[in-house]
């Protein structure tokens, strides 16, 4: 019989296998991108129940995401060496119970969206979790190598997501914080994809690395990072910063971009060595992004009001 001591313990080893299937990590860069998106919105500050309510319904629904995806992809899942840890490969959770649990936390989140902003950022956020969990899990990751740029779209989605929940429409600057993470994904995700080559290719994944060989992907990868040095240095042209002429984050994501390119480049040359630098300074280059548009937009704010 377990004791008082045991019982919260088994409780809390619970709850961290639920929290798992929410892919807590990724759902916490998504849901600081898509904080930025709504507080870029406006020039005021948003309400704050639209900024507490409507960012706690995006998680929700993201995380519901994620674990449809671990009920998906749970038979590759227990051949991956990265991925067999998952709760459902361990069978610390059943089927049954993660199907139930994302439901449960997705029409948590979705109504939170619809009390707390509107009809267009719920139903905007129901499509990114079809996408996610729908055409991309079930779909597109396993039959083509382009998988993750046509399926990056859902990804993309929370900095828009959070600007739509704010305005309650779709306009130019959301569009382009869409754009900058749809094409920082394919790179972001490849350099990692080619670290675990041989885990994909044990478990049928096409991914692009097993599909068409390593050099042909870090080679996508440098491009990739080209392009997307040119995207990060539109905001500027089209109005989004301003405040020190926008050069303050356009500075910026210059310098981070070209260290990201940089990366890719090392990559190509010795991608044993430069595969998983290169996917974690992917993550330090967007979130570096996201907190150089943030900073010159408050930057404007203040130099206004003085």
């Amino acid at each position: 019989m377990a004791t008082p001591l045991t019982l919260p313990a088994s409780r809390r080893a619970v709850w961290r296998e639920y929290f798992a299937l929410t892919k807590p990590r990724v759902v916490a860069l998504m849901l600081f991108t898509a904080v930025v998106g709504m507080l870029l919105a406006s020039p005021a500050a948003p309400p704050w129940p639209v900024l507490a309510f409507g960012s706690l319904g995006i998680a929700l629904v993201a995380g519901s995401a994620a674990a449809i995806n671990h009920l998906v992809d749970q038979r590759i899942d227990a051949v991956m060496a990265r991925t067999r840890g998952r709760p459902l490969p361990r069978g610390a959770l059943g089927t049954a119970q993660v199907a139930l649990f994302a439901a449960a936390i997705g029409l948590a989140g979705v109504a939170l969206l619809l009390a707390f902003t509107n009809a267009l950022c719920a139903a905007l956020t129901v499509g990114s979790l079809i996408g996610y969990a729908g055409v991309y899990s079930l779909f597109l990751k396993h039959r083509t190598p382009q998988n993750i740029v046509i399926g990056g779209a859902a990804g993309a989605a929370p900095p828009l997501l959070g600007w739509v929940a704010v305005s309650g429409q779709i306009e130019p600057g959301a569009l382009l914080l869409f754009l900058i993470i749809f094409v920082w994904t394919p790179p972001h995700f490849w350099a990692l994809a080619i670290h675990r080559q041989d885990d994909y290719a044990r478990a049928g994944v096409p991914m692009l690395p097993v599909i068409h060989g390593v050099p042909f992907t870090a080679t996508r990868v440098l491009q990739y990072a080209v392009v997307l040095w040119a995207i990060t240095l539109l905001p500027q042209a089209i109005g989004m910063v301003g405040g020190v002429g926008g050069w303050l984050y356009t500075a910026g994501a210059a310098g981070f971009g070209a260290r990201f390119i940089w990366h890719a480049v090392q990559l190509r040359r010795d991608p044993v060595h430069w595969a998983m630098p290169t996917f974690r300074y992917s993550i330090v280059d967007l979130f570096a992004l996201f907190a150089l548009l943030l900073g010159e937009h408050y930057l404007a704010m203040a130099l206004a009001a003085a």
